[in-house]
């Protein structure tokens, strides 16, 4: 069962991303506020749920939300700053987004940046235990599998449509064989034996 906030701010914002651990693409990051008295049976951590439900709850969490955004990070700013500033940048700017101004904002993980002058709290496994963050998670989720699902038509070798940049073994095959593309992460290790890699 997850709750409806942690704090007793009635504008608690939560936020999370997606696609840290992946080799190629954006990591993308989304900030939900919730009205105080949603519900829905099917929502949960986006890793629990399949795709179909993913995209099925994506439009009940944006017609409901009291506000949403969504923010990209692409893959050369995370090679110039690192995947954690990266990841913690994308989520402040999906909070940037919001039309309202939180007064609380609840963070999936353990690591944030304070944002503004408005308290926050990190939460481990934050997606599984409240509302707002399992939202946000949904949102960056779907949002960063559409553009994979893109980015695929212009390099179909490489199965993101499938695999969505994380580092499968037949991500990696393709990647031995055509080498990278503009979309892989360069600071990444991209495969295990990597010396030099041309890129």
């Amino acid at each position: 069962m997850l709750h409806p906030k942690f704090s007793s701010f009635s504008l608690e914002v939560g936020t999370d991303e997606a696609g840290r651990g992946c080799l190629a693409g954006p990591v993308v990051a989304a900030a939900v506020i919730l009205p105080p008295d949603f519900s829905h049976a099917f929502l949960d951590d986006s890793k629990q749920l399949s795709e179909k439900k993913r995209q099925e709850l994506r439009p009940i969490i944006e017609e409901n939300a009291i506000s949403f955004a969504v923010s990209f990070v692409m893959q050369d700013e995370i090679d110039e700053i690192n995947i954690l500033q990266a990841s913690i940048t994308a989520m402040h700017r999906a909070i940037d987004g919001l039309k309202i101004i939180p007064e609380f904002i609840i963070v999936d993980g353990n690591k944030f940046r304070k944002y503004q002058q408005i308290p926050h709290q990190t939460i481990v496994k934050g997606d599984s235990k409240y509302l707002s963050i399992a939202a946000a998670s949904i949102l960056a989720k779907t949002y960063r599998d559409d553009y994979m699902e893109k980015i695929h038509q212009e390099f179909p070798a490489y199965f993101w449509s499938k695999n969505k940049g994380y580092p499968t073994v037949e991500h990696r095959n393709s990647i031995r064989e055509f080498g990278a593309t503009i979309h892989h992460r360069k600071s990444f290790k991209l495969l295990p034996e990597q010396l030099k890699l041309e890129l």
